[in-house]
This record gives structure tokens, C-alpha cells and sequence, in this order.
């Protein structure tokens, strides 16, 4: 039993010096020297390729698809106007684009589900500044600085048991 063991570990530290040459052999052939070769994360053909990302925001989740374009932005199957009705809203759903001036450059088609219409509205914004990123790595910076690319962790406070709500208190009554 023990030499089956010792056998496992070898073949382990074999794999390991077989992946290092690889990727050295990978480097070697994109220029002689050591470089750090970058694989875009986009899916599809040149003229297709998208850019996915997920935001979430209280219980709301969109799922973003970020290609080149003229600057259509589609959720769940209509014009971002009829879906987010209010000003505000869609203002925070250009927000993350309008940061990286960038407003008109992409098409983005949104799939969004779960929570309320505001929440839903922040959601497409964290994915969209997420997706962004995965596009252009240069956009993080002020992204981060403008707060996008963080998932506004505040949930609803769970009621609790002899109160009326989360916090609130059945009225005293003295008598």
C-alpha cells in the first residue's frame, strides 16, 4: 500500500513540470522572450464576440452580453426606456458607461430577473460596469473609484418574532 502512494505523488510532481513547459514553450513562441500572453475572455467570432458579466443588487440579477456596437441596450427582450420607465432608473443604468465615456460605443442585451425595479436597475449597472472591465482592463480604475464594481451588499433585515417588523415594537400600552 505504501508504494502506491509514493507512485501517486511522483506522477503528480510529473504533470506539474510538463504544464511549466508547456507554458514556457508558449511563451518562447509568441516573441523569444518571457511574455505574458492575454486570451480575451470574449466569446464568438471577431465581429460577435460578447463580453458576459453578472450584477446582482438585493435580489435582483442581471445577466449582461456586452458587444461593439451603436449603443442599444436591450432588457429582457425591449428598449431599455419601456422596461426601466422612470428617469432615474435609466439614468443609473447608463451611469457605469457614461464613467468610462463610453456611452454610445456598445450594444448590450440584459436579462434580468428577481427583486424590485430599482434593484433590478443597480443590478444592470454592477453587471455592465463588470462587463466593461472584462472589455477594456483600463476602465477598472475608475470604475472602482465611481463605486460600480462593488456588489452593494445591504439585504432586507429579517422581521423577528413578538415585533411587527424588523425593529418595530408592538405599541406599550401602560394599562
Amino acid at each position: 500500500m505504501p508504494n502506491s502512494k509514493k507512485t501517486k505523488v511522483i506522477s503528480r510532481k510529473k504533470k506539474n513540470k510538463k504544464e511549466v513547459r508547456i507554458k514556457k514553450e508558449a511563451s518562447l513562441k509568441a516573441g523569444g522572450k518571457k511574455k505574458e500572453i492575454k486570451i480575451s475572455s470574449g466569446k464568438g467570432s471577431r465581429k460577435g464576440r460578447y463580453f458576459y458579466a453578472v450584477g446582482r443588487r438585493k435580489e435582483a440579477v442581471a445577466q449582461i452580453q456586452l458587444r461593439v456596437g451603436k449603443g442599444k441596450i436591450t432588457v429582457n427582450n425591449k428598449n431599455y426606456l419601456e422596461y426601466f420607465l422612470e428617469s432615474r432608473l435609466q439614468k443609473i443604468v447608463r451611469e457605469a458607461q457614461d464613467c468610462v465615456g463610453r456611452g454610445e460605443g456598445f450594444n448590450l442585451e440584459v436579462k434580468v430577473k428577481g427583486g424590485g425595479i430599482k434593484g433590478q436597475a443597480e443590478a444592470v449597472r454592477h453587471g455592465i460596469a463588470r462587463a466593461l472591465v472584462l472589455f477594456e482592463p483600463n476602465f477598472r480604475k475608475r470604475l472602482k473609484r465611481a463605486g460600480f464594481l462593488k456588489r452593494d451588499p445591504r439585504q432586507k433585515e429579517r422581521k423577528k418574532y413578538g415585533l411587527k417588523g424588523a425593529r418595530r415594537a408592538p405599541q406599550f400600552s401602560k394599562r
